[in-house]
């Protein structure tokens, strides 16, 4: 299946999927390091898991629900960062949205069977 045959709303989901992964990688290694931590071992946490539904990419519908669940992960990551670190809020806000919407576009996604 290409890209241009997937409906809008994976290729959103696909997008955010990207958006997220990239932004763990920013973030954690690049704008706001780890400071008792190695910076390796904290971009491996955040990233790899991400990368893991790759394997399903082939089937994006099921690459995009094990990411949906893994986004939940994230959210909660994002709301604690939020809550507690003034100097991270806007990332965490930013990472608060990306996984709304890629768990916005696994709704979207579903069809109801006819009847």
């Amino acid at each position: 299946m290409t890209a241009d045959a997937l409906p809008i709303e994976q290729r959103l989901g696909l997008a955010a999927w990207a958006a997220l992964t990239a932004l763990q990688a920013i973030w954690h290694g690049w704008l706001l390091p780890p400071q008792s931590m190695p910076v390796a071992l904290v971009l491996a946490i955040a990233t790899i898991p991400l990368l893991l539904p790759l394997t399903a990419l082939r089937r994006p519908r099921r690459a995009l629900l094990w990411v949906g669940i893994l986004a939940l992960f994230y959210f909660c990551h994002g709301v604690a960062e939020a809550w507690s670190s003034p100097v991270e809020r806007t990332l965490a806000i930013l990472e608060i949205t990306l996984t709304l919407l890629l768990i916005g576009t696994l709704g979207a996604g579903v069809r109801r069977p006819r009847r």
